[in-house]
C-alpha cells in the first residue's frame, strides 16, 4: 500500500520530468530536419502522440546523411525514452484502487486486450514499495535522458541560436 500524496507526487514528478524530456525533441527535429526551431514545434505539434514523435525522431536518424555518432546518441536516447513511456503510461491511464485505510492499493491500466473470443481489460498491479521505488526510478532515469539530450543539442553547432 502507498499512501495518497506520495503516489500522486511521484505522479506529478513523473510527468513534470516527462514534458521537459520529451519537449526536447523540438531541438532534435530541428537538427535532424535542417530547419529552424519554429519549424521544428510545427511539426511536433502536428504530431499529437509520443510514439508518433519518437517514431519520427528515429526515422530522421536512422538516414544515410546523419553521422554516425549522432545516430547513435539519438537512437540510444529514443530507445531509453520508450522504455520509460511504458512507466509513464501506466501511470497516466490507470485508475487507482484503495484499500480500507484510503491508501492507494493497486493500479489498473485501462487499456483493452482483444482475443479471439475474449476482451480483458485492466491489468492490475498492486502498489508497494516496490512499485514507488521503481517509480523512482523511473523519475531519475527520464531526467538523465533529459540530461543526455542537452548535451545533445548543446554540441550542435546549427542550434547553438535556436536555444
Amino acid at each position: 500500500m502507498a499512501n495518497v500524496p506520495d503516489v500522486l507526487l511521484n505522479v506529478g514528478r513523473l510527468n513534470y520530468v516527462w514534458t521537459n524530456t520529451e519537449s526536447l525533441l523540438i531541438y532534435v527535429i530541428a537538427h535532424l530536419l535542417a530547419v529552424d526551431k519554429e519549424a521544428a514545434i510545427i511539426v511536433f505539434l502536428t504530431l499529437n502522440t509520443t510514439r508518433a514523435r519518437i517514431d519520427l525522431v528515429e526515422r530522421l536518424a536512422k538516414r544515410r546523411s546523419v553521422p554516425k555518432a549522432e545516430r547513435t546518441a539519438v537512437l540510444g536516447a529514443m530507445a531509453r525514452l520508450k522504455r520509460e513511456a511504458k512507466v509513464r503510461n501506466k501511470y497516466n491511464h490507470s485508475i487507482y484502487t484503495f484499500d480500507e485505510h484510503g491508501d492507494i492499493s493497486g493500479t489498473q491500466l485501462m487499456r483493452l486486450v482483444e482475443y479471439d473470443d475474449a476482451i480483458r481489460y485492466g491489468k492490475v498491479e498492486k502498489m508497494n514499495d516496490r512499485e514507488m521505488h521503481d517509480l523512482e526510478k523511473s523519475i531519475t532515469e527520464i531526467a538523465d535522458i533529459s540530461k543526455a539530450l542537452w548535451r545533445f543539442i548543446h554540441a550542435s553547432e546549427r542550434l547553438k541560436g535556436a536555444l
